[in-house]
């Protein structure tokens, strides 16, 4: 396991000086991403949470990742104020639960990716401000939360998906759940590492999630048709190089609509600018920038005047060369902040902007060693050792 590498010093007493807002040349502007950013922050209820639309419902891992628009917007305070929101919400299992509205349970759902994502967010928290008494405090929140979801890790490294007892139906684990809590058990080993707390632990349950996520499909849930099981292995960190560049190759026809973005789900004509910037982001991580330059420009037609962006637009029988027939819900919070980070990714300059490129994150497991699991797995298979949990 490679270690973190060390992230930029502090400034002005532990709080380092703000990144610039990041800007894209000829696509979006700094004062556009603030605007956007200004567009999250108009529905944060005074209390911290964010929903995804005014009124709307709340589910902790959007919420996560709109706070980290905000931050990359500089909007520090208001960021903290969500993740208050989320201490005061949490389990004492270390666990939320998968929607609120307001402070009510919505769906009592205890998804494990929703709750990791906290690790991601605190992470970046820190990286933004440099403020270490933010993330000593939140350590132990992420702690029980990365705890929580490794209790439910099967012994072949998958990790399920809804970790409630009562569950009988749907069981199993997710490849876009579990790829996005290998890049939270990445930032959760980070900070540990950075506060001096050692847990070899997570370390192992990242080895073995990765060979799960590259070498193990079969130990996941069929959802092939969801774009995202397409690009999260790359965009949560485990697949690097040609594995990744065959991957993205494999369905790139499949889900995207050119000039448009990407599909929500294959078999609708229906693009989205969520799907959209996380593929971005993940283009950006294996080195195809151009590509990822090119999709980011389209999705800028799903812009509003105030900022925000729309979920997606519907295409009538496949004819995304023609206006979209109409736009698919409103402008959630989430939705934009998938636009404000895929643009710090390509245009950002501080020590936020290659996060998902993994840069100041354990490496995990080198290509070398992932490929030589397979080749273990492989050889198993063919002696006809079966893995059971």
């Amino acid at each position: 396991m490679g270690e973190a590498k060390p992230v930029s010093t502090t400034t002005d007493g532990g709080r380092r000086t703000p990144a610039p807002l990041p800007e894209v040349p000829g696509v979006v502007t700094a004062a556009q991403v603030a605007q956007t950013v200004d567009a999250i922050a108009a529905v944060q209820q005074p209390d911290g949470n964010i929903p995804w639309v005014e009124g709307g419902q709340t589910d902790p891992w959007n919420l996560v990742e709109a706070a980290m628009a905000l931050d990359v917007g500089h909007a520090f305070a208001a960021a903290e104020r969500a993740y208050e929101w989320l201490v005061r919400m949490q389990r004492p299992d270390g666990s939320w639960h998968a929607y609120y509205q307001g402070d009510a349970v919505k769906d009592p759902a205890l998804d494990t990716n929703v709750t990791c994502y906290v690790a991601n967010g605190v992470w970046h928290h820190y990286l933004c401000t440099g403020d270490t008494g933010f993330l000593e405090e939140m350590f132990g929140v992420v702690e029980r939360a990365i705890d929580f979801a490794l209790d439910h890790q099967h012994p072949t490294g998958e990790i399920e998906w809804d970790a409630d007892p009562a569950r009988t139906e749907g069981r199993g684990a997710l490849l876009t759940g579990s790829s996005s809590i290998y890049s939270s058990l990445r930032c959760a080993i980070a900070a540990a590492e950075r506060l001096g707390r050692e847990r070899p632990d997570w370390e192992l349950s990242l080895g073995s999630l990765a060979i799960a996520i590259a070498h193990r499909p079969e130990r996941f849930l069929d959802k092939e048709r969801w774009a995202m099981d397409w690009y999260y292995p790359i965009l949560g960190g485990v697949l690097r190089g040609h594995a990744a560049e065959a991957r993205i190759a494999a369905k790139w026809d499949t889900f995207v609509a050119p000039g448009r973005g990407v599909r929500c789900v294959s078999d609708q004509p229906w693009v989205t600018a969520a799907e959209t910037c996380e593929l971005v982001m993940a283009l950006d991580a294996i080195g195809l920038h151009e590509r990822a330059l090119e999709l980011f420009t389209w999705v800028q037609f799903l812009r509003h005047d105030d900022g925000a962006y729309w979920t997606g637009m519907n295409f009538a029988q496949e004819r995304f060369h023609e206006p979209g027939e109409y736009y698919t819900a409103e402008h959630p919070t989430w939705n934009s902040a998938a636009v404000v980070l895929a643009a710090n990714a390509l245009g950002g300059t501080g020590p936020t902007a290659g996060l998902f490129r993994g840069e100041g994150l354990p490496a995990g497991l080198t290509a070398d060693e992932l490929i030589e699991a397979g080749a273990a797995i492989e050889a198993e298979r063919r002696a006809g050792v079966r893995r059971v949990d």
